[in-house]
């Protein structure tokens, strides 16, 4: 899933690391000839990146980044023939993890293909920026939670 740069810093090696809006980490390595980023050398190059996209494979296998922590929790009780699905969308930099207490809920991210029954146990994680839609498959209570990572700890 592509994300933009929104930062960079160094690590402890002294390579530099993107740091993304969905708050992971990536190495952004200058290592002719294999790897070749000369834009990562200077502040100017850094600067140009800035809201670049690059891909996150953590994204894509819905890694909450390690950086991350609990926020807002909103609690969800759905019953009965009015019982209506909820449709939200998860934040910049937000992401979602919906845990189901009682019943089951079906989980859609329709841009990562996700349409996944949740019963208790199996949190279901939605990356930020992302459309999603929880719909009740019985009587069902369950939280979403948000989880963001702090500025300057990415």
């Amino acid at each position: 899933m592509n994300r933009p740069i929104t930062g960079f810093r160094l690590d402890e090696a002294g390579d530099w690391v993107a740091i993304l809006g969905c708050g992971h980490p990536q190495h952004v390595r200058h290592r002719p000839p294999f790897v070749r980023r000369p834009w990562v050398t200077t502040e100017e190059g850094r600067r140009r990146t800035l809201g670049q996209m690059l891909d996150c494979v953590r994204c894509d296998r819905l890694e909450l980044p390690a950086a991350a922590v609990p926020g807002a929790r909103t609690e969800h009780a759905l019953s009965g023939a009015d019982a209506k699905a909820i449709d939200d969308r998860a934040a910049p930099g937000v992401w979602h993890v919906i845990g189901v207490r009682d019943g089951r809920l079906r989980l859609q991210v329709p841009a990562m293909r996700i349409d996944a029954p949740l019963a208790p146990g199996a949190n279901g994680v939605v990356p930020p920026e992302l459309d999603y839609r929880l719909e009740p498959l019985e009587p069902v209570r369950f939280a979403v939670e948000e989880h963001a990572v702090p500025a300057g700890t990415a």
